[in-house]
């Protein structure tokens, strides 16, 4: 495709990265329970140990959702556009919300096992921002160094990003 326009190279780039760092809140969230006891007392009371888990991560999906909808009313005001068919812009953001929600998982798991909030905040973003920034998300692979190039187009935020571009315009 032709992204002669930024704007289309720039908006999934960000959008993607929206709905990754989005997906923190949910080690945070299990990290903050667990430490007040929250998740304690949930698991005694007659309910599948799951619940919470699924719970936690589809409530983060919720904000991510409503987030992506602020996020593309701005995009549209700026000049982005969705070059594509309907149907392919709904499949790109289900992609982005289905990458979402499986990072969101990722999460959960550091929620459950750092010691404190301070701990999952930190833990849970330290990963995100080499598996953004060293991605297609600002810059065309083809323009970065050629040691680096290898690495962008092989992450997976790069593949998830790509397919969106590809759905959107």
């Amino acid at each position: 495709p032709d992204y002669s326009d930024y704007r289309q190279f720039l908006v999934p780039g960000i959008f993607a990265q929206s709905v990754v760092f989005g997906s923190a809140f949910t080690s945070i969230g299990i990290a903050e329970d667990m430490q007040k006891g929250y998740i304690d007392r949930l698991l005694s009371l007659p309910m599948s140990r799951s619940a919470v888990l699924v719970g936690r991560t589809i409530s983060d999906l919720v904000r991510n959702v409503f987030t992506f909808a602020v996020m593309l009313f701005v995009s549209f005001l700026v000049g982005f556009r969705f070059e594509g068919s309907l149907v392919g812009a709904v499949a790109g953001t289900g992609l982005l919300f289905a990458f979402s929600y499986a990072l969101s998982w990722i999460q959960a798991l550091i929620g459950q096992n750092v010691s404190s909030v301070e701990a999952a905040n930190s833990s849970g973003f330290i990963w995100m921002f080499p598996l953004t920034f060293l991605s297609s998300a600002f810059v065309d692979p083809s323009q970065m160094p050629s040691w680096l190039q290898p690495i962008a187009i092989n992450n997976p935020f790069t593949i998830v990003t790509n397919a969106c571009r590809a759905l959107y315009n």
